[in-house]
């Protein structure tokens, strides 16, 4: 406050009673012109002043006399609340040099002096001159200040720019010189404002706005504000172009028969088109803002706006109905801002026609590789299946000994245990490996389509289908292997027609009546307990005991632990390639926490996870910070357990390395005694030596 900054708190005060050698005193050191006179609660009572000392000295009155004779009664003093604007004026209009400054008690806390009230103001004006031509400074829009008479006092930095003058080269001219032709008698004379003048100057048009500054009632000069119009007129067009860009991309949004949704990083819808309003069936209003999972619980919009990772020609049920929806993250400036979404519906025709081509082009796909899988020898396969623990040797073991039958084939296992890779490896180890091999996925695919899907139709079976018809998977598996991916998904109505396929290998197609001869070997996989499903009338018991001949059995990711480590380098191998990436490896604090991870999505969540990392790394080694927070939580409490549990193998590995290094001593180097004295056989000793790096 003001106040404050002009009141002089360093004073001496006076009691009644007191002489006036104590005055003089008081007024030679401090230079005051007033000094108050405190009654005993020290309020003020009354000021003696210079002229007060006068008087005393011209009636003749001595040091030793008492200044009461000589106090000013009529007391002028100021509330140290007073407000800024109210002790200017009180400067400006008093009378008096100095007064007294008192708080709501009445108590004096200092004097206000003129002078030093006058100076703080000045500051204060200055200060206020300093931000005011730095605001005008940073104004884009011209500034010109003149004076009553019209000349130019200030030029700020957007009128330099605009008039292409010099700096503080038109300070000192007159406005008519600076801007010819430019009326402003009506501001300077009669005070009046000017707002939306069109004016000209070299080339340059403007809006300008003209103002008059009133002092006190008195025109003290004017401010000149002017914008070029060229600026605005190109600021319009661009705002013109990007309406009408916004009214093409709402048209083309709109027009499309897809659902289109779009969320934030927060997972917060920010758009969505009218196909996917109408779908969902609730008002746009209900949509836009809120958060994904409020609109559609199953959606994994706000999963793919945090990973960064797609999600392409994914098959969600919504509704009870099968929809192909794919989830693409949106990138600016390499960082994840959100995610856009978009679901086909199948009930269009253009649709259907489209997923007949995909199907075909799938297919095409599918022939290719394995036309280039049947130039791999049964060993380059077994090598591609990474196995360091026991239980996945054991596993390549059996694909081994399976392949070389024709029985059916049993893989059970958690999700993500690569069930399909062992189907895919017993086919290629077969002597059917020149045959296709067909994948049907029984929980991917509607039901009303599965039964055309397997066994294909003839002309005219239903509504839309092909003239010629179609055949179904598994005369496309003739001569080969269909795999039958999640059979524990398979409709009860189908289960019986695949029990005859099994036992007589033999079928009709959808509305027709010629039966179907085939020669394929049928290997199924599935992750639920197909005990209880039978027991609950989901799973033909007759069913299960055709397909469980042979089982094979895959471990979850977090009972092979051994395997981790090797499948990261396979898939930060692999995505370098797919990504174009240089990652070199994984630290090793990354890799102690993936073999802490317990793993519920097995080796496609560390695919997953690798794919992520490698994205965000791009170059150099895998650290933490480049893994999902679920990764990083689930470890801080599993951390100590883990690596004691790595410690205790390290020591079995030691003791287990020890012991073939003394059995290949007995045995005289040679390898079938050294495998008999260790109960192994040879090709397991061969793992084991490799696997400890024993050199024979």
């Amino acid at each position: 406050m003001l106040l404050q900054e002009g009141t002089n708190s360093k004073i001496s005060y006076l009691r009644l009673g007191d002489t006036i050698a104590k005055a003089v005193n008081i007024f030679l050191d401090l230079k005051i012109a007033i000094i108050p006179v405190l009654d005993e609660r020290g309020g003020l009572l009354s000021i003696f002043s210079r002229s007060s000392l006068y008087r005393a000295i011209l009636d003749g009155a001595t040091q030793k006399d008492i200044i009461d004779p000589y106090l000013i009664k009529e007391v002028i003093s100021i509330s140290e609340e007073t407000p800024d604007d109210q002790v200017a004026d009180f400067v400006k209009t008093s009378s008096v040099g100095s007064v007294p400054v008192v708080n709501r008690e009445g108590k004096v806390l200092g004097l206000l002096c003129k002078t030093n009230m006058v100076m703080t103001l000045f500051r204060h004006s200055e200060l206020l001159n300093v931000q005011l031509k730095a605001i005008l400074d940073s104004m884009h829009n011209g500034v010109i200040v003149v004076d009553s008479r019209g000349v130019v006092t200030h030029v700020n930095n957007g009128a330099i720019r605009i008039l292409g003058l010099e700096t503080d080269s038109s300070l000192g001219l007159s406005l008519e010189e600076l801007l010819p032709d430019l009326d402003c008698q009506a501001a300077l004379l009669h005070g009046e404002i000017t707002v939306g003048l069109r004016y000209k100057h070299d080339n340059v048009t403007m809006i300008v706005n003209i103002t008059p500054l009133n002092i006190s009632g008195n025109i003290a000069g004017g401010t000149i504000i002017f914008q070029d119009l060229t600026e605005l007129e190109n600021a319009a067009r661009e705002l013109e172009t990007v309406k009408a860009l916004n009214r093409t991309f709402d048209t083309v949004l709109n027009i499309i028969h897809d659902g289109i949704i779009v969320v934030d990083d927060k997972g917060k819808t920010t758009l969505v088109n009218q196909a996917m309003v109408d779908f969902l069936g609730i008002n746009q209003e209900d949509i836009i803002g809120h958060n994904i999972m409020d609109v559609m619980e199953s959606s994994r919009l706000h999963i793919v706006a945090n990973t960064g990772i797609p999600e392409t020609s994914d098959v969600q049920t919504i509704e009870g109905k099968p929809y192909i929806v794919s989830r693409l993250p949106i990138i600016r400036d390499g960082k994840v801002v959100g995610a856009v979404g978009k679901a086909v519906f199948p009930q269009l025709a253009e649709v259907r026609q489209l997923a007949e081509k995909i199907t075909l082009l799938e297919n095409k796909v599918t022939f290719f590789q394995e036309e280039l899988q049947k130039n791999k020898t049964a060993q380059d396969i077994m090598k591609d299946i990474i196995a360091e623990s026991t239980e996945m040797k054991k596993v390549k073991e059996e694909i081994t000994i399976v392949a070389s039958s024709s029985s059916t084939v049993l893989i059970t296992g958690d999700s993500g245990t690569g069930k399909e890779g062992v189907a895919h490896a017993i086919h290629l180890c077969s002597d059917r490996n020149k045959g296709p091999f067909v994948k049907v996925n029984c929980a991917a695919i509607p039901e009303n389509l599965m039964e055309a899907e397997m066994f294909g139709y003839v002309g005219g079976a239903f509504t839309g289908a092909a003239k010629s018809g179609k055949p179904g998977r598994l005369e496309m598996a003739n001569g080969g292997t269909i795999f039958l991916d999640e059979i524990g998904d398979m409709p009860l109505s189908l289960q019986s027609k695949l029990l005859r396929v099994l036992q007589d290998r033999e079928f009709e197609r959808l509305g027709g009546t010629k039966s179907i001869k085939v020669n394929v070997r049928i290997i199924a996989a599935t992750n639920k307990n197909l005990n209880k499903a039978i027991s609950e009338g989901e799973f033909r018991a007759d069913l299960y005991y055709r397909l469980n001949v042979i089982n094979i059995h895959l471990p979850p990711l977090r009972e092979r632990s051994e395997d981790i480590e090797p499948l990261t380098h396979f898939f930060i191998a692999k995505f370098n390639h797919i990504l174009k990436a240089n990652v070199s490896g994984i630290d090793d604090k990354a890799i102690r926490t993936l073999l802490n991870y317990s793993w519920p999505g097995n080796i496609r969540e560390l695919e997953n996870v690798v794919e992520r990392a490698v994205n965000y790394t791009r170059s150099g080694m895998i650290q933490l910070t480049h893994f999902p927070k679920e990764i990083l939580s689930d470890n801080s409490s599993k951390d100590k357990t883990t690596m004691g549990m790595i410690r205790h193998q390290d020591k079995i590995g030691n003791i287990e390395r020890k012991m073939i290094i003394d059995a290949m001593e007995k045995a005289g180097g040679n390898k079938s005694k050294a495998a008999k004295l260790l109960n192994l056989t040879r090709s397991r000793l061969y793992d084991k030596l490799v696997k400890y790096d024993i050199k024979t």
